[in-house]
C-alpha cells in the first residue's frame, strides 16, 4: 500500500508540474503576442510573406510538430510508424530522433487502442497529435473519437479538457480504391465537442496545425493526399490561422463560391475561365468544417445573393448538405437564386484513374453551374 501510496503521490506531483508549465508557456506566448503588436490567434500578416521560406505542404505540417514539440514538453504524438519511419507520408519524419521514442510513439496497428491513449493522456494534462496512416482507418477509433475524445468534457461535467489534435491524409485522388479514398468529414461532423479543420495550403496548413494544437478542444484536421506536395513561401516568423476562419481567396461581385481542401483548386482553375466569359466569382474557402464561418460567408453572400458549394465529400449528408442548411437558416432574404452544391458521387471511389475523376467534381462543372445560378 506504502509503494501504491507513493506511486500515487509522484503522479500526481508529475501532474502538477505539467500544469504549471503549461501555464508558463501561455504566459510566454501572450506576452511574445502582445510585443508583436498582434492577438496570438490572428493570421500573419500579408507583409509577412514577402520573406520567409518555401516548404512542401507535408513539410509545413512538420515545422508546426516541431515547433510545438519544442516550446511545450506535453506535445506528442501517437500512430502507426510515426517514428523512425517518419509516417506514411513523411510527415513525421526526424521527429523521433529529435524528441525520442516517448513522445514519439510507435504503436500497433490498433487505432481503437491509441486513439484511446490519446484521449486518456489529454485527460492527465498532454497534448497529444495522433494520426491514422489513412482517415479511413480511424473508422475503427469511431468509438473512441465519438464517446470519449467528442463527449468527456461534457458528460464529465467540465472537469476533463480534451486537447487533442486527430489527423491524417484522405480524399480521392491517388488510385488507392474505394477502402483508402474517404471523404470522413460527413461522418464525424454530428459529433458533439469536435472542431473539424481542412488545409488545403502549406501557410495554412502550418498555421491550422498550431492553432490546434494549442486549442483545449479535440480538433480533426483533414489533410488532402493530393495536395502535400504543394509548395509555397511561409514565413520565418511565427504565425497561427485562426481554427474559426474562413480565407477570401478571390473576391467578386457576382456569386460567391464555398469550398475546402483539393476543390478549392478546382474553383480557382474553374475561375479563370469564368472571367474570361465576363463572370466576377468570389472565392471562400471555408477552412472551418465545424463550426462554419457565418460572419465571412454571411458578408459574402450580403453581397453577391447567389451561393455556389462545391466540396469532395458526398452530396448526401456532406458538409456542403450542412452548409446549405446554414446559410438558408440565417440568410435566406438575401438570396436571389436557389444554393447549388456540387459534391461527389454518392458511390464507392473506383480504382481505375478515369472512373475515379469521374466521380468528383471539375472545373468544367463549376463553370457550367456559375452560368447556370447568374442568369
Amino acid at each position: 500500500m506504502a509503494t501504491a501510496a507513493g506511486a500515487s503521490l509522484q503522479y500526481a506531483l508529475h501532474g502538477r508540474r505539467l500544469r504549471l508549465r503549461q501555464a508558463q508557456i501561455r504566459r510566454a506566448r501572450q506576452e511574445r503576442a502582445r510585443g508583436r503588436g498582434e492577438e496570438a490567434s490572428a493570421d500573419a500578416t500579408a507583409e509577412s510573406k514577402s520573406g520567409g521560406h518555401e516548404v512542401l505542404l507535408f513539410e509545413a505540417l512538420r515545422e508546426a510538430l516541431i515547433e510545438e514539440m519544442k516550446e511545450d514538453p506535453t506535445v506528442c504524438v501517437f500512430g502507426e510508424d510515426v517514428g523512425h519511419y517518419g509516417g506514411s507520408y513523411k510527415v513525421t519524419k526526424g521527429l523521433a530522433e529529435m524528441f525520442g521514442d516517448l513522445r514519439v510513439l510507435d504503436t500497433p496497428i490498433a487505432e481503437n487502442s491509441f486513439a484511446g491513449m490519446g484521449v486518456g493522456a489529454a485527460m492527465k494534462g498532454l497534448r497529444p497529435i495522433v494520426e491514422g496512416m489513412n482517415m479511413g482507418f480511424l473508422l475503427l477509433a469511431y468509438n473512441q473519437i465519438s464517446n470519449n475524445c467528442g463527449m468527456l468534457h461534457y458528460t464529465s461535467g467540465g472537469q476533463f479538457k480534451i486537447p487533442i489534435v486527430i489527423r491524417g491524409p484522405g480524399g480521392v485522388g491517388r488510385q488507392l480504391g474505394a477502402e483508402h479514398s474517404q471523404r470522413l468529414e460527413s461522418y464525424f461532423q454530428s459529433i458533439p465537442g469536435l472542431q473539424m479543420v481542412a488545409c488545403s495550403t502549406p501557410y495554412n496548413a502550418k498555421g491550422l496545425m498550431k492553432a490546434a494544437i494549442r486549442s483545449e478542444n479535440p480538433v480533426v484536421l483533414f489533410e488532402h493526399v493530393l495536395l502535400y506536395n504543394l509548395k509555397e513561401k511561409i514565413p520565418d516568423e511565427e504565425y497561427i490561422c485562426c481554427l474559426e476562419e474562413a480565407e477570401m481567396v478571390r473576391p467578386g461581385e457576382h456569386v460567391t463560391i464555398l469550398t475546402y481542401s483539393r476543390m478549392r483548386y478546382h474553383v480557382m482553375q474553374a475561375a479563370k475561365t469564368l472571367v474570361n466569359k465576363g463572370y466576377d466569382p468570389e472565392v471562400i474557402d471555408i477552412r472551418s468544417l465545424k463550426p462554419f464561418d457565418l460572419h465571412t460567408i454571411g458578408n459574402s453572400i450580403k453581397k453577391t445573393h447567389r451561393v455556389l458549394i462545391v466540396e469532395e465529400c458526398m452530396r448526401t449528408g456532406g458538409i456542403g448538405a450542412s452548409l446549405r442548411s446554414a446559410i438558408i437558416d440565417n440568410f435566406w432574404d438575401y438570396l436571389d437564386a436557389p444554393i447549388m452544391c456540387l459534391s461527389s458521387q454518392d458511390v464507392p471511389t473506383p480504382y481505375a484513374a478515369t472512373l475515379e475523376d469521374a466521380t468528383v467534381v471539375q472545373p468544367a462543372q463549376i463553370v457550367a453551374a456559375v452560368e447556370q445560378i447568374c442568369q
